[in-house]
């Protein structure tokens, strides 16, 4: 990403060079002699034709660099397969969007979702003893909901996914999809017993949700930010391709 910018940047600078004048006689003789184009004076000094030039450098720089960059990115890393499923959870990619959906049924009368973001954060890595800014931890937020039927009630919990383990950050019940924003959701899930944070973590685990999930969630995350910068710049060149 950082090399494409530097790149583009560099193709502003470029392209807004004033490297053709209409005052050079040599490119008024050739304008009118030739056959297969004419010029007006009026257009050659109101610099129309010198703007519509820079135009098509800057839109073919563009181009050039994009298309060199997506053929880097499929030929040495490119993106696998997404997997559609976890366990017992099946798995939505959400192609073009920043998150992923799982879903599953527990028992006769539970239907459990998780939504989850692409790579939303990073830390300094602990174990980590260098200055450099890539020995980080990455950092997902993921929302699992337990429903159990049609009275509108969702056990909500709010989790962090590491590279290794899961967090889980609060939980409580929403009454509705209509609930207030304002309605009390409980204190900070640290600031409860001991006890009953162990059993929320068990509650999980036994639905499926547990540190394995978070390094699946690294792998698919990893995987899905390389397939969504190339979509992007599928993306960016249509667009700059249209005439």
């Amino acid at each position: 990403m950082s090399r494409l910018v530097r790149c583009l940047r560099r193709a502003v600078v470029c392209s807004s060079s004033p490297s053709i004048s209409v005052r050079n006689p040599r490119i008024c003789v050739l304008s009118y002699q030739s056959p297969c184009v004419s010029i007006s004076r009026k257009f050659l000094s109101s610099g129309s034709y010198v703007s519509e030039m820079r135009k098509s450098a800057f839109e073919g720089n563009i181009l050039r660099l994009i298309r060199s960059e997506i053929s880097s990115e499929l030929h040495h890393s490119p993106p696998l397969q997404p997997e559609d499923r976890f366990g017992p959870f099946t798995v939505d990619e959400r192609p073009g969007e920043q998150w992923i959906s799982l879903k599953r049924k527990f028992g006769d009368k539970e239907d459990i979702k998780i939504e989850a973001t692409m790579f939303d954060g990073s830390v300094p890595s602990s174990k980590s003893t260098s200055s450099d800014p890539e020995d980080v931890q990455l950092h997902i937020t993921f929302v699992v909901n337990v429903s159990k039927g049609g009275d509108g009630e969702t056990l909500e919990i709010m989790c962090s996914a590491w590279p290794d383990t899961i967090q889980i950050s609060k939980f409580f019940v929403r009454k509705s999809s209509k609930s207030s924003p304002n309605a009390y959701i409980g204190p900070e899930f640290e600031e409860m017993e001991d006890e009953l944070q162990d059993s929320v973590y068990r509650f999980l685990e036994e639905r499926g949700i547990s540190d394995d999930l978070a390094v699946f969630l690294h792998q698919y995350m990893k995987n899905k930010d390389k397939a969504e910068y190339i979509r992007w710049m599928e993306c960016v060149k249509s667009y700059v391709e249209q005439k």
